[in-house]
């Protein structure tokens, strides 16, 4: 497949530490990809996409680089995405 829904993708990315968690940020309008904002977990995510994520910390902007196939450790999760200067 080359797209993903947006919520597994930010958990094999390890933004949240459960899936459901991950839903909710994205269902609750908070997440963009490309700079439109999504309120459905299902939205497809595909590489190249740029996706706007708030955190506790402040936002953090990444681009997709590969789709993971499952959610591994975290020195693993970090090979998914590059993080991008936050506008």
């Amino acid at each position: 497949m080359d797209w993903q829904r947006l919520d597994k993708f930010l958990w094999c990315a390890r933004f949240a530490s459960q899936r459901e968690a991950c839903s909710r940020l994205a269902e609750a309008g908070l997440v963009r990809i490309n700079g439109l904002r999504t309120d459905k977990a299902h939205a497809r995510v595909r590489v190249d996409d740029v996706l706007t994520v708030p955190l506790a910390a402040g936002v953090c902007v990444i681009r997709v680089r590969v789709l993971p196939e499952r959610r591994g450790p975290a020195s693993e999760a970090h090979t998914l995405y590059e993080l991008l200067p936050a506008p």
